[in-house]
């Protein structure tokens, strides 16, 4: 590991964020939540991040006994990947996820399926491995204002659809933070300045809806946290000015769609122009980086969005037929 991104990273609060190693570094966070001696993951990463969630908390001190809740924010392999293999570890552990993802931790195979979709077979098999499932009885599925205690740590769910319907994020009294998984979106630590963190919107396939995510955003606002904890990638502060960001470009990211709706190439139009808008706004951010660098890093996510903005397109286009 780099020095500018370690294995694990203790923060206030009993908060530690572990890199899972998936694509690059400091792309994917696993976050261990220690109170006392009791213990809660949330997200895993994938099957290969799990010897690192093992490790960290070997490091803190603490065997998997102490492990009470795995939270996953919702089912995508990025953040559930892992769920499963990570719970043969955890004898006494309870796997915590959202209603609507519930049955995909128990039977994997068509959440499986629906990856192997988007990414095909060689990279199913090179970055997820086989997807262990989790018995039915060691589930949890949380509804909006699902409340558990971590000892005497309050951790409340609510309920945050737009990225995934499946989505809850997890709000902590404690460190007044949200764990927000994919909600808040992603920023990456390449892309700080002097302004601070910079966030994007995720839509990634096959639930985003733009109308949700602004409200979820805004929902989460009301509750005036102090911090972020997000997947893509670690903590961020200066919650309000990030807020906005994300609202701005989710707009941004509307137009975008409806103007290359009818294109001949649509795929290749939207991909064209998320990527000039967020080569944008990382200009007016500050960021220095050249733009052959800044594309490379956002490659993957321009892909994914450019497929979730088209899928949503395309169910928005299905609606109104039915309304004519």
């Amino acid at each position: 590991m780099s020095s500018n991104c370690p294995a694990v990273q203790a923060l206030p609060f009993g908060i530690h964020v572990i890199d899972t190693g998936f694509h690059r570094e400091c792309f994917d966070a696993s976050y261990l939540i220690v109170e006392g001696d009791r213990a809660a993951f949330v997200d895993t990463g994938t099957n290969h991040s799990v010897p690192r969630l093992l490790a960290a908390l070997d490091s803190v001190g603490l065997t998997p006994e102490a492990v009470d809740w795995l939270i996953v924010t919702h089912v995508h392999l990025d953040h559930a990947g892992g769920a499963g293999l990570l719970m043969q570890s955890l004898p006494d552990a309870t796997l915590v996820v959202h209603a609507r993802g519930a049955r995909h931790m128990i039977n994997p195979s068509q959440l499986y399926a629906g990856a192997r979709a988007v990414y095909g077979d060689a990279e199913m098999a090179r970055s997820y491995g086989t997807i262990a499932s989790v018995s039915a009885e060691r589930v949890l599925a949380t509804t909006d204002d699902t409340t558990l205690m971590l000892g005497p740590r309050r951790l409340r769910f609510i309920d945050t659809p737009g990225h995934a319907r499946h989505h809850h994020c997890i709000w902590d009294e404690t460190s007044r933070g949200f764990f927000t998984g994919d909600t808040f979106g992603l920023s990456y630590r390449e892309f700080d300045t002097e302004r601070g963190a910079f966030v994007l919107p995720t839509s990634t396939p096959v639930q985003f809806e733009p109308r949700a995510l602004r409200d979820s955003i805004l929902r989460m606002m009301s509750f005036e946290p102090e911090w972020l904890y997000l997947t893509h990638y670690g903590r961020v502060g200066d919650v309000s000015r990030l807020a906005a960001l994300l609202l701005e470009q989710v707009d941004a990211m509307v137009a975008v769609a409806h103007r290359a709706e009818h294109a001949p190439d649509r795929h290749e139009r939207l991909k064209r122009d998320l990527a000039a808008l967020y080569l944008h706004k990382l200009r007016e951010h500050g960021c220095a980086l050249p733009a052959s660098r800044i594309l490379e890093l956002l490659a993957l996510d321009v892909e994914l969005n450019a497929q979730g903005i088209a899928i949503w397109l395309d169910r928005e286009r299905r609606m109104q037929g039915r309304r004519a």
